[in-house]
């Protein structure tokens, strides 16, 4: 059994998705961040960070989105959301995952709180993340194009949905990743999945789902 601890569409989603679609039962325990739950001292007494996700696993609590969905492919091999050690693929698959837990998701906190980065120059930090918001969108889009239609080609697996997480959050940009053609047909191909309509639905998320 897995508890997680969430906040409706934070870095949550990508935990949220792979357990549902793992089939792994869990319980769901939401953190009110417009109230401050995330510092309060009882949840900070299981993620002194003061942020989500949190994930009990065997009644141990684990954080870090990316490691939280590496690890829950790993304990469930059986669902396939991450190929083999020895794979081929594996190579593509970790240089995926970090690629967008290194690169792309970091950006994002600096598209949302620009002034936690450079207080006197939140502008130029949101403006800069947004160019580099967009050069991995490219980048991304023009890997599926060339080796799609899934990040691993033809094998659906974890990476596309933490790409569909930061796919969402990406959604009242100027130029959201819709607006590359591979992305958008990623996005059609993962939000018709059955996870996708259970994870709006259990979070409470209406945009973009």
């Amino acid at each position: 059994m897995y508890t997680l601890y969430y906040a409706p569409g934070s870095a949550n989603l990508v935990v949220h998705l792979a357990l549902l679609e793992i089939g792994a039962p869990h319980t769901l325990k939401r953190i009110d961040i417009d109230k401050g739950e995330q510092r309060s001292a009882e949840y900070l007494a299981i993620n002194p960070n003061g942020v989500v996700p949190t994930l009990l696993v065997d009644g141990q609590p684990h954080s870090e989105a990316a490691a939280l969905a590496l690890l829950l492919a790993e304990r469930h091999p059986e669902a396939a959301l991450a190929p083999a050690p020895g794979d081929a693929r594996r190579g593509d698959f970790l240089q995926w995952m970090l690629y967008l837990a290194n690169n792309l998701q970091p950006l994002f906190r600096q598209w949302f709180y620009p002034g936690d980065h450079l207080a006197e120059g939140a502008d130029i930090v949101k403006r800069n993340a947004r160019l580099g918001i967009e050069k991995c969108w490219t980048k991304i889009d023009a890997h599926l194009a060339a080796h799609g239609p899934f990040m691993l080609g033809e094998t659906f697996s974890l990476v596309d949905l933490y790409a569909l997480m930061l796919m969402r959050w990406s959604r009242h940009m100027p130029k959201p990743a819709t607006e590359w053609p591979q992305l958008a047909a990623l996005a059609t191909r993962l939000k018709a999945r059955p996870s996708w309509k259970r994870v709006c639905d259990a979070e409470g998320l209406v945009e973009w789902a």
